[in-house]
């Protein structure tokens, strides 16, 4: 736990600090939010919070490799990590782009599918699916698609969501705490290595989104723009279906404290990130009917 804890304080020190210099930046290359009529903010404010967001996930890596325990994992863990970094790369780079000249939907789409792509084949996918009582084990191509779909749903879920200063990263900080203390307290009760992927991983983010608040939080400094939501949801993404790669069926299943078996655990990686994101999405239905309603596109923006 205490190296957990080194993980958590290093990101949240190198984003605080990262933040300020990818403002800086932001503002020199015209990386920022002009103010239009149905903007909240008065002032144009720089984006680019996913640069000093990804610094992070780098420290994160960098550190845990010469803890004294967590230096000792193998590729079970390492392995996961270095995917979500060379996926993440992608993703965070689409997110400049288009925080820098506005991608049309389908390039982002498109950049959003490559980096999950990236991150299965570097082994962070799906095995099986808990259905009906039972475990269905997927093949292959099932896993791709079903991996593919939960990140890419999970990092345009929270790209919606940042819309208010500090949202989208108090919810994911929020999120990754609560994911974090489920996947230790997993591995303690089922008697497995404490150096989880997921457990790092969620360490890092929390560190992460917090980090960034100070710069985000309303009136905000800087946004995270598309390259920090797409960011963090992606590994919010990654660090849940990691876990299921790591743990076999029956220890998800049994859950916290050996009780009966119980398919909840087991739906938990595959249900966190909606859970977490819940509020948004309800907020996007609603949204399309009070527009479609008003008269209006369900396209058409919103204050």
């Amino acid at each position: 736990m205490r190296e957990y804890l080194v993980v958590f304080g290093i990101s949240l020190g190198v984003t605080y600090l990262l933040a300020s210099i990818a403002r800086q930046l932001a503002v020199r290359f015209g990386a920022v939010a002009r103010v239009r009529d149905r903007d909240v903010h008065a002032l144009p404010t720089p984006y680019c919070g996913g640069p000093a967001m990804f610094g992070w996930l780098l420290a994160a890596y960098a550190v845990s490799m010469h803890l004294p325990f967590l230096s000792l994992a193998d590729s079970v863990v390492f392995g996961p990590v270095r995917g979500v970094l060379l996926g993440g790369a992608v993703i965070c780079l689409v997110g400049i782009i288009d925080d820098l000249y506005e991608l049309d939907a389908l390039s982002k789409f498109a950049g959003q599918v490559l980096a999950a792509i990236i991150v299965v084949t570097q082994g962070v996918q799906f095995f099986y699916l808990p259905l009906y009582g039972n475990y269905l084990g997927l093949d292959q191509i099932q896993a791709v698609i079903f991996t593919v779909i939960l990140i890419v749903g999970t990092a345009n879920a929270v790209n919606f969501v940042d819309g208010l200063d500090g949202l989208a990263a108090g919810i994911v900080a929020i999120g990754a705490v609560a994911f974090f203390a489920y996947a230790f307290v997993l591995a303690v009760e089922n008697g497995e290595t404490r150096a989880i992927a997921a457990a790092l991983l969620t360490a890092a983010l929390a560190g992460a989104c917090i980090g960034i608040l100070p710069h985000n939080f309303f009136p905000a400094r800087m946004f995270i723009g598309d390259s920090g939501s797409m960011l963090i949801g992606f590994v919010l993404a990654c660090s849940s279906i990691s876990l299921t790669g790591q743990f076999p069926a029956t220890s998800l299943s049994e859950g916290v404290g050996g009780a009966e078996a119980s398919f909840l655990p087991a739906l938990l990686p595959l249900l966190l990130p909606f859970t977490i994101l819940l509020v948004p999405f309800i907020d996007l239905g609603l949204a399309v009917i009070r527009r479609t309603r008003a008269g209006r596109s369900p396209f058409s923006p919103d204050k």
